[in-house]
Order: C-alpha cells, then sequence, then structure tokens
C-alpha cells in the first residue's frame, strides 16, 4: 500500500514503525492487561492498514541494548500507554494516590527511544504513558495525581475507564494540522498530567480544565497525545491520521535523493 506522503524512492518498501508497549506479561492484572492489549491491537492493525510494516516490541520484556537493536532500523516510534513512570526519572517521590506498578526497565528504554528519537530527527509519537515518556526524557516532570474528572471514570469496571471529553487544539501547532481540527472528541483515562514541560516542548492540546492533553517539540518530529485515539470508541480518522503525519514526516527523512529517471 501506497502512502498519500509517499515518493517513488519512499514507495519502494513500506515504511518501519516501532510500536513499543510496556510489557507483554502481567498475570496478576489480567483484567487491565487485556485492555491494554485490545488498545496495542488496535494500534498495530491501524499501522498495518496504513502500509506500515509494524515491528512490536515490549522495552520491559528486554535489555535496553535490545530493545535499541530491536528498534534501531524503524522509521518511526509509536510508543504506547500503560503503567505510571517511576518517580525518580523526573525528581518525585513515591507512595502518592493511584500510584501503580513501576516498570523501570521500560521506563529507561523508552526514555532512551526519546533521546534517540531526538538526536536522529527520527519520528515519534507517544500516546498517554508515552506522552508523559517524551516530556520526562526531555527534562520535565508529572504531576503525580489529578483530582478526579474528566479524564478518567472512577469506580468503574477497567473496560469502562475511558472517559470522553473535548481538547482544544492550539492554533500554530503542528497537531492541529495534522488532525484538521480546531477541536476534537477524545477518549482518555489517565491520573497523572504534565507538569513542567520538557526542554524544547509546547502544549499542542488542552482540555477544559486547561490541563495539557497535547505536546509537540519545537523543531523534531515528536508529538504525545494524553488520549488514546486507538480506543474502540475513539472517532475512526483520529489514530489513522496521526499514523499518516508521522508516515509524512518518515517519508520526508528516508528521501534523500531523486528517484532515477
Amino acid at each position: 500500500m501506497t502512502s498519500a506522503f509517499s515518493s517513488p524512492s519512499f514507495a519502494a518498501s513500506a515504511p518501519r514503525l516501532a510500536v513499543v508497549e510496556v510489557t507483554r506479561h502481567r498475570p496478576d492484572l489480567p483484567e487491565y492487561h487485556a485492555k491494554v492489549q485490545v488498545l496495542i491491537g488496535n494500534a498495530v492493525t491501524a499501522g498495518e492498514r496504513g502500509g506500515w510494516q509494524v515491528t512490536r516490541v515490549a522495552a520491559a520484556d528486554l535489555t535496553g541494548a535490545e530493545l535499541f537493536t530491536a528498534t534501531d532500523a524503524c522509521d518511526a516510534i509509536l510508543i504506547m500507554g500503560g503503567e505510571d513512570i517511576a518517580p525518580r526519572f523526573y525528581g518525585g517521590d513515591t507512595g502518592y494516590e493511584g500510584e501503580t506498578r513501576h516498570y523501570e526497565a521500560a521506563d529507561a528504554g523508552q526514555i532512551a527511544l526519546v533521546r534517540r528519537a531526538l538526536d536522529r530527527g527520527t519520528p515519534l509519537l507517544g500516546i498517554c504513558r508515552g506522552l508523559q515518556i517524551i516530556n520526562v526524557a526531555l527534562g520535565g516532570t508529572l504531576v503525580q495525581h489529578i483530582e478526579d474528572g474528566i479524564h478518567r471514570n472512577v469506580g468503574v469496571p477497567i473496560d469502562r475507564i475511558l472517559s470522553e471529553h473535548p481538547v482544544r487544539l492550539l492554533a500554530g501547532s503542528a497537531l492541529r494540522e495534522s488532525l484538521r481540527a480546531t477541536g476534537i472528541s477524545v477518549q482518555s483515562a489517565h491520573h497523572q498530567s504534565v507538569g513542567r514541560l520538557g526542554v524544547g516542548l509546547s502544549p499542542a492540546g488542552v482540555a477544559p480544565d486547561g490541563l495539557i492533553e497535547a505536546l509537540e517539540h519545537d523543531s523534531a518530529p515528536i508529538t504525545g497525545v494524553q488520549w488514546h485515539p486507538e480506543a474502540p470508541d475513539s472517532p475512526a480518522e483520529q489514530l489513522p491520521l496521526l499514523l499518516a503525519a508521522l508516515q509524512g514526516q518518515a517519508a520526508g527523512d528516508r528521501v534523500t535523493e531523486p528517484p532515477a529517471a
């Protein structure tokens, strides 16, 4: 399948997308794990339908070197949702309300992927935890627990935790151009949020309560969204549009010489 963004030299082979999750093993949390696997499976399917050659890797299940090797040849990176980032990576304290299990190997590996993407100019998209990984990797902090409100449903089975709310996409942001809208409806399920922004990052979308729901790098092709465009009830066009933008960035990076006459 050829993307609308493809040139002849780019279309010669499918662009390679690494979908990076936290872990493939949560035997102690079967319902949560099942929910996460549905979301990640949807992202993989969307990538394949969009013309990507998808490599799926779990950061906690590999060494840092193995994670780097598994993603080295990929043209773009997609970091998925999951557990809270260990507070030591952003100078926070443990024991906060709503604290989940931490997978520090996944945190370290994904943070390193963001920094490598920045150095190389590799397009990268972070979803939910992925947005937070981007922010922490670039020196930002997290608000460790936000008041219950529009960002997740509480006191419900895990399958109903996603909450629908609007997001205003900020003028001048690449995300606003990618999603072809000034405002969208999203599905989110987070209890943490961006605190201090990382170096080079700017808000790209905000929720009605003022929380940052999307961010992007000022000069690198790095974007994060706090919501879940891969959720079954999310508007069908959201994830394909985000992946198309990522593919456009990857195409621009891969095409280094004009096709032969």
